[in-house]
């Protein structure tokens, strides 16, 4: 099972094509895709439980799970209600918190994200959002004092049309807040591994990662690329068929 959030089902099209030895299902989290939209606030909690509907209807019993960014943060949330759903699991780069030395300031940030979505709309907070992922060092503690990006220069459209529907903006903060239950993720053993791009650098959701697979006394399993390195398409592809091989090793 390979998932991301709110990434779609279609963004794993180029991994699952890679791996031919199993077979890999993909989804849609909730309010994305082929999901009903919704505007309502979104917690790790909740897809957690979706993940588990998903195992579930697929009766095979314990699965093998590939969670990348927000989904890494759910495939935690799931493995701490319902561990008994997976066999193996891979966290990529969960951009969580707790984890990390600035967490509150990148907690701040991610509240200001949501505050400037509720307040003026998608593009706005999307601007703050790609200052956000793209810094790469941790965020100083005058971050929000600085001046906020202006979306029109990073190709996005300053107007607010009064939507709310977007999923990933609708999961702020919460699924970045979550607190993983890290004593009960030590005690899986090496069924948790966590993935780091070896192009991440100190990208937020990479010290995520480096900082989960601390807290659970785990070395950090380095991944081929980036954040989106499974993806094969788009402004900054990935090495999807390197990703693969990667991740089937990991698996075992």
């Amino acid at each position: 099972m390979a998932f991301a959030n709110p990434m779609a089902a279609d963004a794993f099209s180029a991994l699952a094509a890679e791996i031919t030895d199993r077979p890999v299902v993909t989804l849609d989290p909730r309010g994305s895709g082929r999901n009903p939209a919704g505007d309502s606030p979104l917690t790790a909690e909740q897809h957690a439980e979706d993940l588990h509907r998903v195992v579930e209807a697929l009766d095979v019993g314990a699965v093998d799970a590939f969670g990348s960014s927000g989904g890494a943060v759910c495939l935690l949330a799931l493995l701490a209600a319902h561990p008994g759903d997976i066999r193996r699991a891979v966290v990529h780069e969960p951009p969580l918190v707790d984890t990390i030395a600035d967490g509150d300031v990148v907690l701040a940030a991610c509240q200001d994200i949501r505050d400037t979505y509720d307040r003026a709309g998608e593009g706005a907070a999307m601007a703050k959002f790609v200052a956000l992922v793209m810094a790469v060092e941790p965020l100083a503690e005058d971050y929000l004092d600085r001046p906020a990006p202006d979306p029109v220069a990073l190709g996005m459209s300053a107007e607010d049309d009064g939507s709310r529907t977007s999923p990933l903006l609708r999961n702020m903060p919460a699924v970045n807040a979550y607190v993983p239950a890290y004593a009960a993720l030590a005690g899986l053993g090496d069924r948790v591994r966590v993935a780091v791009g070896e192009e991440s650098g100190q990208e937020v959701a990479a010290r995520g990662g480096y900082g989960l697979a601390e807290r659970i006394g785990r070395a950090p399993d380095l991944f081929p690329s980036h954040h989106a390195g499974f993806t094969g398409e788009g402004h900054y592809p990935g090495k999807p068929a390197q990703f693969a091989a990667r991740l089937r090793e990991v698996l075992g």
